[in-house]
């Protein structure tokens, strides 16, 4: 069974980032290159680290009216991302414009609540109620937008997947037991994002700032 873990290639340095991936490529299903990544190394950073055979996560979360947003995925369908990630919050006609623009093998998935973000943080944006509210309301819209899934933390992926039993669910802000949060509010651990629901776990910190990314690696493909 290929792993649900993608680890997320949080660098601005190519070198970096593929020498990581070579470290762990055998024990993680897939590889997340986010804003950091993709605005220092482009299309053919991606292409780079395309090599090492495993499906490319494509982190952008992109936001913007509805044409800007189709254009950008049109620009990023020759890349042929696995899964590829857009705000919810930018609306219905934002979401259904990025899905059409999308390939075939491309997954869109709409960002709901970031993990760094808990009920107060909401609060200061003009989002009432919890952060569990606003993720079911976003995931009901992705829906019915026809996305592939949504980005939401552990704790509410559970509720989501009730709503949306064969929808793509991924999980970051995935912290093992016992590990710093960092930035993180509303995280889990990995064994529990997968019992509840994760289709994919985000991992960075904990397996690339690890003395040993390959064995770091293996711990929490263990754990599952």
């Amino acid at each position: 069974m290929t792993s649900p873990i993608y680890v997320a290639i949080d660098t601005p340095d190519l070198a970096k980032a593929q020498s990581l991936a070579g470290q762990v490529k055998h024990h993680v299903g897939g590889l997340k290159l986010g804003l950091e990544f993709f605005c220092a190394n482009g299309h053919h950073g991606v292409h780079e680290m395309m090599k090492f055979g495993l499906p490319i996560f494509l982190d952008l979360k992109l936001h913007d009216i509805p044409n800007t947003v189709a254009k950008a995925v049109q620009a990023l369908h020759v890349l042929e991302p696995a899964v590829l990630t857009v705000h919810a919050a930018g609306g219905r006609a934002m979401l259904e414009d990025a899905k059409a623009a999308a390939g075939i093998n491309t997954k869109v998935v709409a960002v709901t609540v970031l993990t760094s973000l808990d009920n107060s943080d909401l609060a200061d944006i003009g989002v009432g109620g919890k952060a569990e509210d606003q993720v079911r309301r976003l995931a009901d819209l992705a829906q019915s937008a026809g996305l592939d899934g949504i980005v939401c933390s552990g704790e509410e992926v559970a509720i989501a997947k009730a709503a949306w039993n064969d929808g793509y669910f991924v999980v970051p802000g995935v912290r093992p037991a016992g590990g710093a949060l960092g930035d993180q509010k509303r995280a889990v651990t990995p064994r529990q994002a997968l019992d509840r629901g994760a289709s994919m776990l985000v991992i960075g910190r904990p397996i690339t700032q690890a003395e040993n990314p390959d064995m770091a690696a293996r711990e929490i493909e263990a754990t599952l």
